[in-house]
């Protein structure tokens, strides 16, 4: 997996985490219930409910507030109709972006969108503009907590029919197909496993690297001002920020 090191964000991501709490677990509420409107809320019989799931209880989301999001997307409590929309466009240095949002508003969120993109030195663009410069991939985040041996673990996650596993800083990091990424996550769950992370996502095939101070500031902004909207989802780039 050259070019791609979850360890380079994961520790703002975790502060973020830690500090916003509420807005995850709203954004976490949006994807559960275009899940289960998409397959029915039974985790047995929609898979992609039970990997939603999954990834509210490594955010440290209570049962109570995942149950409440099925719920309330199944009917049984009214909620908002919302529909997923894909924006990609380069920031600063010709940095590639793919935001991924779920909305009740096409309109604003359009506009919010634009805007961050227009102030800090970046440029919206048309479908397709940087997705091919990146691969869907599964990634599981195990922490290293000294009880894992990182050869066992390994040989588990290769037989479960993982693509690569690393280890990154703090954690072991776990690479599958899309079509793999329940299978494996299943299975290490089984085994006992925790995860600090566990969803698929946008990986970048090549990375880019920012030289000028400034633009590293507005790249810094322009992320941090795109994941604080509450419709947006996922802010994906290839910026290399080690």
């Amino acid at each position: 997996m050259a070019g791609h090191s979850k360890w380079s964000n994961i520790k703002r991501k975790k502060e973020k985490t830690d500090s916003q709490r509420a807005k995850i677990f709203t954004k976490l509420g949006r994807e559960i219930a275009i899940i289960v409107k998409q397959g029915g809320p039974d985790p047995e019989s929609n898979s992609k409910l039970k990997d939603v799931i999954a990834k509210a209880k490594a955010a440290n989301m209570p049962n109570d507030n995942i149950s409440r999001c099925i719920k309330k997307a199944s009917g049984e409590v009214d909620g908002a109709d919302y529909e997923e929309i894909v924006y990609e466009g380069y920031g600063p240095s010709g940095v590639a972006v793919i935001v991924e949002a779920m909305t009740d508003n096409r309109n604003r969120t359009a506009g919010d969108v634009r805007h961050y993109f227009d102030k800090f030195g970046g440029n919206l663009g048309t479908t397709g503009c940087v997705s091919f410069m990146f691969d869907k991939k599964g990634i599981i985040l195990i922490e290293k907590d000294g009880k894992i041996k990182e050869d066992d673990l390994m040989m588990e996650v290769l037989e479960c029919g993982a693509e690569d596993f690393a280890t990154e800083g703090d954690y072991y990091e776990i690479i599958t197909s899309p079509e793999y990424f329940s299978p494996v996550r299943e299975a290490l769950e089984k085994k006992g496993y925790q995860f600090v992370e566990a969803d698929v996502e946008m990986v970048p095939q090549t990375i880019t690297k920012i030289t000028d101070p400034k633009h590293i500031e507005l790249m810094e902004k322009l992320i941090d001002h795109l994941e604080d909207l509450d419709d947006v989802q996922n802010v994906y780039h290839n910026w290399d920020e080690e």
